[in-house]
């Protein structure tokens, strides 16, 4: 073998190498961004998990107040009614008034430094209300984590699946059979706002 002939094995051994090299990068590459893609997707179950146990709980919890706080509401404004009327006895309008305290501690209105009539009649801000809000603050905070969860998935598949296709990870790819990885999609009815029934 001459000199010449030493030259162009060196050279080829050399392209191999080089071919190699960008072989293994492109795989080692493929690798890591496809278990991206399942970590993100990972924390896309995540959020969705989170979302099944906590928002039917809030909503339960809610719905527990508003039924307390009707009834409270109910019982006050009975006793007011008794109250009010012309045709009670004293001791009707004493039983009233004893129902309507008691209902007031219940309810946690009495101790908060207004007068009784001005609690009776303006019905103080209840603790259902400050429910709702959290429960409004909460779903909206939900769905904002889901929506960011899925748009950092999304955006790890776009970075795969362009790693995947460009040359010449996109040799290596076919050759050790990674598949694509699918987008997240919205559901066909997903465009309406869903609905928070009561």
């Amino acid at each position: 073998m001459g000199k010449i002939g030493l030259i162009v094995l060196g050279a080829i051994i050399l392209f191999a190498l080089i071919l190699g090299g960008c072989g293994l990068s492109s795989y080692n590459g493929l690798v890591t961004k496809r278990n991206a893609v399942d970590s993100q997707w990972a924390q896309v179950e995540n959020q969705m998990q989170r979302r099944a146990d906590l928002i039917p709980n809030l909503v339960n919890t809610v719905k527990g107040y508003a039924k307390i706080e009707e009834s409270i509401l109910t019982k006050i404004a009975e006793a007011q009614a008794v109250m009010k009327s012309g045709t009670a006895t004293p001791e009707q309008k004493m039983d009233a008034d004893n129902k309507m305290t008691g209902a007031m501690r219940s309810g946690g209105f009495l101790g908060a430094g207004l007068p009784f009539m001005t609690m009776v009649q303006a019905y103080p801000q209840l603790q259902s209300n400050t429910g709702f809000l959290k429960l409004q603050d909460e779903l909206a905070g939900t769905e904002n984590r889901m929506a960011q969860e899925r748009r950092l998935y999304n955006k790890s598949v776009e970075e795969y699946q362009n790693t995947k296709q460009q040359f010449p990870t996109v040799v290596v790819a076919s050759l050790t059979g990674f598949q694509d990885k699918p987008f997240f999609k919205a559901d066909e009815g997903s465009r309406q706002a869903p609905k928070v029934q009561f």
